[in-house]
């Protein structure tokens, strides 16, 4: 049923009612501008609602038509296409990118395996050599530092986020193989089949629709605020120096874009509804899923263990349990239940799956979150959501 309740609208299914109230909880409490939430249960939306302002004046409703920046829940959607290759044999995992890459090659990478580029274990999370905007815009000039610069670390011995640079890595594999690029080959194989508004690489007619984010501190101390700007998480979130300014998330050359590691602009719908196609059809939508039983299982299996290396560099301690691609929900990322599987995005998006108890979820908001890792944002939202089924959100 469509419903209205503290300022938040949409469709609230007989059973759903805490899952709002727990969303309207987060406006309530002042930690939200504008936001949208969108759960499929076994394929069906049962939750599709919005609250909120469309930026942070007010001039207008946070509706079910805004678009808004997800940052890394970006990595879910380019994550899809590489399982997607994979699944159709174009794309064998344990084959050295430089297969796909001749020129990857470099550095002494000629071993490195396609896998380590999709669970941050390649060693190569930042680039030395330095970028403008325009030639991170332009994908080659990205390619061909990444080709040259040597590892970090030695790939596979550690993992570290790849906070930007692992768009640009497995997005190429994905051209290599497909002779398109990831934004392409994602609107052709996975958003147009479940008829998804997800964009990497915003047409320009629909730039009036998206959201402005409210950007937090953080944003800023890669661009030199602080000490922080010297460590490798800043150098990993700057990419050589291209993203120095503090609002490039809300210019068009930015949305314009392919950047598969970051810069994707969806809705809850889309992004609830990615999920859910992955492990079940979906209403309205092919009639199997995307990905297959067996993919998922390998999709979300964890191949990382220990410190983040990028974390580290700023005293951070964080153990992530990375798939292919995906996290599987743990402390680092506490989504749902011991096998969801998903991605975050910075300031509190994420989108996830769990095929256990056939939940897809997104969430989407103007406002960043000041928290590094964990956005308290979602808590009660998932703990009202599994009571909602009969479960227990617990990942350990």
């Amino acid at each position: 049923m469509t419903t209205t309740s503290n300022g938040v609208t949409g469709l609230v299914e007989s059973g759903f009612e805490r899952v709002r109230d727990a969303f309207a909880a987060n406006f309530e409490a002042g930690h939200e501008v504008g936001a949208a939430l969108c759960v499929h249960h076994d394929g069906r939306k049962v939750v599709d609602i919005v609250g909120g302002s469309f930026d942070r004046d007010g001039t207008k409703p946070y509706g079910s038509d805004t678009l808004q920046l997800v940052f890394s829940s970006t990595k879910g959607a380019t994550a899809v296409c590489a399982n997607l290759l994979a699944q159709r044999g174009l794309l064998d995992l344990d084959e050295p990118v430089a297969t796909y890459w001749p020129e990857f090659a470099q550095a002494g990478k000629g071993r490195l395996p396609v896998r380590y580029l999709l669970s941050h274990q390649a060693g190569l999370p930042a680039i030395d050599r330095t970028l403008t905007p325009e030639e991170v815009w332009a994908w080659d000039p990205v390619l061909e530092a990444l080709a040259e610069q040597p590892p970090f670390w030695g790939p596979g011995t550690a993992h570290g986020y790849h906070a930007l640079t692992y768009g640009y890595l497995v997005g190429e594999v994905v051209r290599r193989i497909t002779g398109r690029s990831l934004g392409s080959f994602f609107a052709d194989e996975v958003a147009d089949p479940l008829g998804l508004e997800f964009f990497i690489g915003l047409p320009e007619e629909l730039e009036p629709r998206v959201s402005p984010i409210v950007a937090a501190p953080i944003v800023g101390a890669a661009q030199g605020s602080s000490g922080y700007s010297s460590t490798l998480l800043a150098r990993a979130l700057n990419m050589g120096g291209a993203f120095r300014d503090r609002v490039w998330m809300n210019r068009r050359a930015w949305h314009a874009a392919e950047v598969p590691g970051g810069n994707g602009i969806t809705d809850a719908t889309s992004l609830s509804r990615m999920y859910a196609g992955l492990i079940g059809p979906v209403e309205g939508g092919p009639s199997a899923p995307l990905l297959t039983r067996d993919q998922v299982e390998l999709a979300r299996t964890p191949l990382t263990f220990g410190q983040d290396q990028v974390f580290a560099s700023v005293g951070l301690p964080l153990e992530q349990k990375i798939g292919l691609g995906f996290w599987r929900a743990s402390p680092a990322a506490p989504w749902g239940a011991r096998g969801s599987f998903g991605h975050a995005g910075a300031g509190g998006s994420y989108g996830f799956a769990d095929p256990e108890h056939g939940l897809a979820v997104g969430y989407v908001m103007n406002k960043m979150a000041e928290a590094v890792l964990i956005d308290p944002r979602s808590a009660g939202i998932i703990t009202a959501l599994y009571a909602a089924v009969g479960a227990e959100a617990k990942y350990i």
